[in-house]
């Protein structure tokens, strides 16, 4: 199986994994973090609680998406930062470019304006 294929067989993905991969992309964030991120990508319209989350953050890291991170934990050891992997980041590529497409599909189907050019 191609390394192509092998990311594509892992698509389409759930909205909160792909919100967590999303928010990962722009950089090394901690669980709060996160849930910070996801909130103001979406202007408050998604909010991720902390069981979703970290039953995600769990999955990610078996998955080697994403990875922990020696980070600044501040006063809470608990406190733990990651990392968007390479293997994350393809995988996040790749769902971007589906939903992409779709948008596309959707604008051909006039359900959503045609962009300007200019």
């Amino acid at each position: 199986m191609s390394a192509s294929s092998d990311v594509r067989s892992s698509l389409p993905l759930g909205a909160a994994t792909f919100y967590i991969l999303l928010a990962l992309a722009g950089g090394d964030r901690h669980g709060y973090g996160v849930i910070k991120e996801v909130e103001a990508q979406t202007a408050g319209a998604v909010k991720l609680g902390p069981g979703t989350l970290y039953r995600l953050i769990k999955q990610l890291l078996a998955d080697g998406w994403i990875a922990e991170i020696d980070g600044d934990a501040g006063d809470d050891d608990r406190r733990r930062t990651y990392r968007l992997s390479s293997r994350g980041r393809a995988i996040a590529r790749a769902e971007a470019e589906r939903l992409d497409d779709l948008v596309t599909v959707a604008r051909k189907r006039n359900l959503l304006p045609a962009l300007a050019h200019g």
